[in-house]
């Protein structure tokens, strides 16, 4: 018997890939918009954007045709050399996000990389640390990327198992979302805080971890607990950024500022990988030629897509319409009343649906939701996470919503 389009490609891949991901059994060849095709034609409207990279929707013609106008005139020279796409990018983005300086690299992981860098020698420089005793306070649940340094300080241990050694330098405090007292988590914060500390890292909602959205005002004390002891607030905005959550970065929530920023996901327009660690010339100094880098960072073609990118951001209205319909959504999924349904939370179009444990498991979820033309993906066996292209209309939100209704009613 032969096999269907869909098993020889899922064969292919288990064959010659590593099994370091267990995706959903669908081959996908196509999107455009919001939805995406599979090789045998069927369509489904995509929850998941590529874990928020997808923000300005599947192949936007703008986008298509900034590569296509770029790769024909230059593509990547390393860094040996200056370019006006380069140029103008950094320009375009400390014009945006209101910091001076940007580093730029290509994936999530390797942003937080140059951040931890870059903390490390402004607490050397400038704080005056000691040479290599430096420490970085992160949170419990944190979720970061996965080389073996950000791993390291990783609490799930999955995420470490078979890969040490690790690098030494990281404490972990209590991360305060859901029933947290806001007191006590700062003062796990406070506690963990010496003469050696150079920075917090953390996300203003954590993501990976089941869209765990911290408390209001605890974000406000930690930068002020930050401030008072001379350390830095490293936010990590990989996936909460660039409109995600309703607003072009989710500290504005709280009406705050971090000492330094990663950014990574939607700033490649859904196109091209780019990354970037933005702070002070301050922080940004202690930099030299030949301290950090990447043959593709900052590349002419990705850079050139990614200052477009950032332009759509507002031309396309996308963080309004993320903060305007994920409150709708988010409105729609919490009155489902069905006894399944432990809780749902998030900001903008960044949503988690926990369920509750004991009557069903989130990927099994998934793959029904597969079944009724809807992508979404599961985290910790027990949260559905929905993230949508934030170009998605409420037509197509409302059309979700009753596929998720039925769905869930059907347990």
């Amino acid at each position: 018997m032969s096999l269907s389009l869909q098993d020889e490609y899922i064969k292919k891949e288990s064959l010659h890939g590593a099994q370091n991901y267990s995706p959903l059994s669908v081959v996908l060849e196509r999107g455009e918009g919001a939805y995406l095709w599979d090789v045998d034609g069927n369509k489904y409207l995509d929850m998941v954007s590529a874990y928020s990279a997808v923000s300005h929707g599947h192949s936007h013609p703008e986008l298509i045709k900034t590569i296509q106008d770029q790769a024909q005139k230059l593509a990547i020279t390393s860094r040996a050399f200056y370019t006006e796409p380069f140029a103008n990018f950094l320009e375009s983005l400390t014009k945006v996000s209101g910091f001076e300086s940007v580093l730029t690299m290509n994936t999530g992981a390797e942003a937080v990389e140059t951040a931890i860098k870059a903390a490390r020698r402004w607490g050397y420089f400038t704080k005056g640390i000691p040479e290599n005793k430096a420490e970085i306070i992160v949170a419990d649940g944190n979720f970061h990327g996965r080389t073996t340094t950000i791993v390291g300080f990783s609490s799930d241990k999955s995420y470490k198992d078979g890969f040490g050694p690790f690098s030494s330098g990281f404490v972990e405090a209590k991360y305060c979302w859901s029933e947290c007292d806001i007191n006590e988590s700062i003062a796990s914060f406070k506690k963990m805080i010496n003469k050696n500390t150079c920075a917090v890292l953390v996300e203003p909602i954590q993501g990976e971890a089941g869209i765990r959205v911290p408390q209001d005002g605890w974000l406000l004390k930690l930068r002020e607990l930050c401030s008072s002891n001379n350390v830095l607030l490293i936010l990590d905005e990989i996936q909460s950024g660039l409109g995600r959550t309703g607003k072009l970065f989710a500290y504005q929530h709280e009406n705050i500022k971090p000492d330094g920023l990663i950014l990574g996901k939607a700033l490649g327009g859904a196109m091209l990988p780019i990354s970037a660690f933005l702070s002070s010339k301050e922080v940004m100094d202690h930099f030299n030629a030949g301290s950090h880098g990447s043959t593709f960072g900052g590349n002419p073609l990705a850079t050139k897509v990614a200052s477009r990118a950032l332009e759509l951001l507002y031309e396309d209205n996308l963080i309004e319409n993320s903060h305007i319909l994920g409150d709708y959504f988010k409105s729609k999924l919490k009155s489902i009343d069905n006894k399944i349904i432990k809780d749902v939370r998030g900001k903008g179009l960044w949503i988690g649906m926990e369920l509750n444990e004991s009557e069903v498991n989130a990927k099994d979820l998934c793959l029904m939701l597969l079944n009724e033309g809807l992508l979404c993906k599961e985290t910790h066996k027990t949260v559905i996470r929905f993230a949508p292209p934030l170009m998605i209309t409420k037509e197509q939100l409302d059309w979700a919503i009753k596929k998720i209704t039925k769905v869930i009613r059907s347990v």
